[in-house]
């Protein structure tokens, strides 16, 4: 492949004499031939791994190259070779499925992957365990659901959020109308994908020149969410680019507010990388939401980092040049001024587990899933039961931000029928769960994910059961109050935006956030850097106790701690360097 080298762009804009050499992925979507590479000749060799190349463009096609962590040390000890199996996610905008569709992918969990569904902080399914020569039949599969698995990853627009909830309401339904929309727009052209999983004829004279993503694609991944002020559930700050509808008294559509620059990724020892709420910049009008997303994914595909992947995020484009700056281009790409954002109601993150009327004389009912992972085990077999309900009554899942399923359109004579399903499975419904309990988010990390560098999903029920027991003992456990735990620090579970982030640090060891806010407006703080498993309970007794006796009426636990700062919470827990003073 050829050197490929850009000028260098200090924060101030201005280009430098020395260039910087483009990252070896750029180098490769700038040869891969819309994305094709070689992973046709790749997944037809047999083995069980791909090559560096082919694991970077297989992202764009929905799919990760894992390995077992928990057998790698043993296996390598004996001389073998890793336990390698595929990540693969399902694209779904708003996490909406028909029955038909989730009984596919329930299917699809045991003929290829490990018996399990994950739900994922972003509204999609991924699935683990997939092997290397059933890593085509899987993606083939789910496109003969009519779901794909296409831009699920890679430097694309990703799956685009919006509110879970199945109201049928003019508010809603635009809403998720829109999420469908934006995600077909912005898919790519390219036909690689239909042409290595679907074994799709190329078409002579097919002009796949991509106008929006170029020969280069974006620089980093591109995050989408929808929101209304009243419905925050898909957390939309967090996102490169935020929408926030404007309604008018008579629920017709105004327009919607846009923010940039949002993106809670972060590297452990760079202080030039950090998470980041996006910023509102312009408002535009019902009928310009493609136009405003193809505008804001131009600025990132024009000015983003190329030569430094942990760099190369919209927020870091925001932030080096400056809101008015990012202002004018949005300007040039619309060909007119674009108006200011128009003032709205705070943002707010509703209660969707449980049972509510949808407005339509249907039901739907919220059901807990812990750390989104839908699978059977010793103590429930939530799984089975959410395959029986979905069998039986038809009903369509729609998947939650919180990593949790809404069962919808349930009529109300099947409502005490499915809860004694549920019941039968020993599935615990959400009335039985505190508010901590049924906020808690937790990314999968080991032993799939490369980049973990400790647990998360699997001591999220213990974690979560030492916090709550303090909680219930000062009373508090009816209080809003969120805990997302990250094994790494790239934000996967939202860790910097919520009351409560846990974030991976060395193994078995994890940096505190505090001081975010549970409806997703601000973002937490760094209290402690390195506090091991067994001692959260003790870093988090004093707080909680100070929360319960100091706490004005109706205050969260995120803004709690912001408003004292974090000298007074170290002074609280005794840990004035910094750090917990040893153990007695």
């Amino acid at each position: 492949m050829p050197d490929q080298t850009v000028p260098a762009t200090p924060a101030t804009g201005a280009p430098t004499s020395a260039p910087k050499k483009l990252t070896g992925v750029e180098t490769l979507k700038l040869n891969s031939l819309g994305l094709r590479g070689r992973l046709a000749e790749e997944l037809a060799e047999g083995g069980i791994q791909v090559s560096e190349d082919a694991y970077n463009l297989l992202k764009f096609h929905g799919s990760y190259e894992q390995f077992d962590r928990d057998t790698a040390t043993e296996r390598k000890q004996r001389k073998l070779e890793k336990e390698y199996q595929f990540m693969v996610r399902v694209r779904m905008p708003g996490g909406m499925l028909t029955a038909d569709q989730y009984l596919a992918l329930d299917k699809l969990a045991d003929d290829y992957a490990n018996g399990t569904l994950r739900i994922t902080t972003r509204q999609g399914i991924q699935f683990h365990g997939v092997l290397k020569a059933d890593l085509k039949p899987t993606i083939a599969a789910i496109n003969h659901t009519l779901l794909t698995t296409m831009s699920a990853c890679g430097d694309v627009v990703r799956n685009v959020m919006t509110t879970a909830a199945p109201r049928r309401d003019a508010r809603h339904l635009r809403l998720q109308d829109d999420a469908r929309l934006l995600s077909t727009a912005l898919l790519p052209k390219s036909r690689g994908y239909y042409q290595i999983f679907l074994d799709e004829e190329p078409v002579a004279g097919f002009d796949e020149h991509d106008p929006l993503y170029g020969d280069t694609y974006l620089p980093r991944k591109f995050k989408i969410g929808l929101a209304t002020p009243e419905d925050n559930s898909a957390d939309v700050l967090a996102n490169d680019l935020a929408f926030i509808a404007v309604f008018d008294e008579a629920d017709t559509l105004l327009g919607y507010n846009v923010a940039i620059g949002g993106g809670l990724g972060m590297t452990h020892n760079r202080a030039d990388t950090f998470p980041r709420l996006a910023s509102p910049i312009c408002f535009v009008g019902p009928d310009e939401l493609e136009n405003a997303a193809r505008w804001v994914v131009s600025l990132h595909r024009d000015h983003g980092g190329r030569t430094d992947r942990k760099r190369a995020r919209l927020k870091y484009v925001v932030k080096d040049h400056g809101l008015p700056w990012c202002k004018q281009q949005l300007d040039t790409y619309a060909g007119r001024a674009l108006d200011p954002p128009r003032p709205t109601d705070r943002l707010h993150i509703p209660e969707l587990l449980g049972w509510h009327e949808q407005g339509d004389g249907l039901w739907w009912l919220g059901v807990p899933v812990p750390s989104g992972r839908i699978g059977d085990s010793e103590t429930s077999t939530l799984r089975t039961a959410l395959r029986e309900i979905v069998e039986r009554f038809r009903v369509d899942p729609v998947m939650t931000a919180q990593q949790d399923v809404l069962l919808s359109n349930v009529r109300p004579e099947h409502k005490d029928e499915i809860d004694r399903i549920l019941a039968e499975h020993r599935v615990v419904p959400a009335g039985a769960l505190s508010t901590f309990e049924r906020f808690a988010l937790a990314c999968p990390a080991l032993p799939t994910c490369g980049l973990a560098l400790t647990e998360a999903e699997r001591v999220r029920e213990p974690i979560v059961a030492s916090l709550d027991s303090i909680l219930r003992g000062h009373g508090l456990q009816d209080r809003r109050i969120s805990l997302r735990i990250t094994g790494c620090p790239n934000g996967c579970a939202r860790s910097y935006s919520g009351d409560i982030g846990l974030v991976g640090r060395i193994p078995g060891h994890y940096a505190i956030y505090v001081g975010g806010d549970f409806d997703g407006h601000s973002l937490s703080f760094r209290l402690l850097e390195r506090v091991p498993e067994a001692r959260l309970g003790e870093a988090f007794a004093p707080l909680f106790a100070g929360w319960a006796e100091q706490g004005l009426e109706d205050e969260g636990f995120g803004p709690f701690c912001s408003r004292l700062g974090r000298d007074a919470l170290l002074a609280m827990i005794g840990a004035p360097d910094g750090a917990l003073p040893k153990p007695q």
